[in-house]
């Protein structure tokens, strides 16, 4: 009897294990599907943030070429604070200044200003808020404010 025991007992087990395996089998075929649409999901993610840093760089790229120098300037462009080379001559020459004399006004060297209206070279943000200031002043206030 032990013998036929045995064998009952084999075939339950090889039975057994044939279940096991067509449903672990299914398990694994989904779980290497699940693997490859994260790993995909994971490319997709890294490519889309680089993408991102790009166009971040882009953005900082743009406003750098349109305000030359540091942070503090890309901070004037967002206050409307612009330069522009014609604009900056056609001022000096509106209030009838000498290079030295618009320098003095605005805190710098008459360099700097030859070198702004050449395109050298551009202001930095205080001095674009100085340039401003000036902007709205007239003639008379230029000249008090050069005689003080």
């Amino acid at each position: 009897m032990s013998s036929f025991a045995d064998q009952l007992k084999a075939e339950i087990a090889r039975i057994a294990r044939k279940a096991v395996r067509a449903e672990t089998g299914a398990l694994k075929k989904a779980n290497a599907q699940y693997r490859s649409e994260i790993a995909a999901l994971k490319r997709r993610l890294s490519e889309l943030e680089r993408t991102l840093a790009r166009l971040a760089k882009g953005q900082g790229e743009r406003a750098a070429r349109r305000q030359p120098g540091n942070e503090a300037e890309a901070g004037a462009t967002a206050q409307g604070l612009r330069f522009r080379v014609a604009g900056f001559a056609n001022l000096r020459k509106k209030l009838g200044l000498s290079a030295a004399e618009m320098g003095q006004l605005i805190g710098v060297s008459a360099q700097s200003v030859y070198h702004w209206e050449s395109g050298k070279s551009r202001p930095r943000a205080a001095q674009l808020a100085a340039i401003a200031a000036v902007r709205g002043l007239g003639k008379r206030e230029v000249a008090a404010r050069l005689a003080a």
